[in-house]
């Protein structure tokens, strides 16, 4: 009997992480669009605000990883999962710097900054049902 309450209490955490990182990550495109209607040059406000919730995102992933690794230790492919989803995060933060510079960029990092989200959005997304 108490093995399906372990058992719900478990989905529940696993449902809450899941509808955390949408969130974070709702929050992350509703910025990055409001910011990119802006225009140049940004609004430090709205950047901010932009850049905070990622973070926030970013932590709270990690956060999540490590606490679910502390209780089971991750496969390969969970880790191998791990480690994409946090080169895409890393990739759309730096993306993200060179597209908010006061320096023109190429319409190519505009480009791989609009795709980079929508990837680790992916990438989060499956790392977070294999683990």
């Amino acid at each position: 009997m108490n093995d399906h309450k372990d058992q719900r209490v478990e989905m529940g955490a696993n449902q809450l992480r899941v509808v955390s990182a949408g969130l974070f990550f709702l929050f992350i495109f509703l910025s990055g669009f409001w910011l990119g209607r802006s225009g140049k040059p940004y609004s430090v406000i709205i950047l901010t605000i932009h850049k905070m919730i990622s973070l926030a995102a970013a932590v709270f992933l990690v956060i999540t990883i490590y606490r679910i690794n502390q209780v089971a230790k991750l496969s390969a492919i969970e880790l191998l999962a791990v480690v994409v989803t946090g080169l895409l995060f890393i990739g759309t933060a730096v993306s993200g710097g060179l597209v908010s510079t006061d320096k023109p960029m190429p319409v190519a990092v505009l480009r791989i900054h609009q795709i980079l989200p929508v990837l680790t959005v992916l990438s989060t997304a499956a790392t977070l049902y294999l683990v």
